[in-house]
């Protein structure tokens, strides 16, 4: 029997291809999260070069953003553009997000990282193969009509493995 989901009272077939997003994201946290467990105190304090935020800055970043990156992709989905919103701002809200977060602990992190991942997963599990394919403008892309999947995947997915590879890069 295929796995159907109910999307406002229609029954459609589960996507496959939202099913391997939600799995390729949930294995970059899941890397995240492991590599997180190994660092020490210092590590966790060390600034990532060319950024300047601290290691674990960096990780809480990833998991503060991942219901925002969700969001933008279910707005495209529903072929709304994502408006007025430039790569300064996110410069602005990342480096707001540091000031705020300069002391998070490794344990708030990583419950942070695993709470929004299960959401996250779940939300992007929702999508159909047909949003997945819904093209709308996006402001960070100089209004390029792109899709809710590039948005994902440019987003809730890349976004761990990038900051992945930061961190890695400043503790070794």
């Amino acid at each position: 029997m295929a796995n159907t989901q109910t999307i406002g009272g229609t029954q459609t077939a589960a996507s496959a291809r939202a099913e391997a997003l939600a799995q390729r994201m949930e294995q970059g946290i899941d890397a995240l999260i492991a590599f997180a467990n190994t660092l020490s105190e210092q590590q966790w304090q060390t600034a990532v070069p060319k950024d300047g935020r601290k290691v674990g800055v960096v990780i809480h970043h990833v998991a503060s953003v991942l219901p925002l990156e969700v969001q933008l992709a279910q707005q495209m989905a529903k072929g709304q553009p994502i408006a007025g919103v430039s790569w300064d701002d996110v410069h602005a809200m990342n480096a707001g997000h540091a000031k705020d977060n300069a002391n998070v602990t490794k344990q708030e992190a990583i419950d942070l990282l695993r709470k929004n991942c299960t959401e996250a997963a779940a939300a992007i599990r929702e999508f159909t193969d047909e949003q997945l394919a819904a093209a709308a403008t996006n402001s960070l892309y100089a209004d390029a009509p792109l899709t809710s999947q590039h948005m994902l995947e440019d987003h809730a997915v890349r976004h761990c493995y990038h900051h992945l590879a930061k961190v890695q890069g400043a503790v070794k």
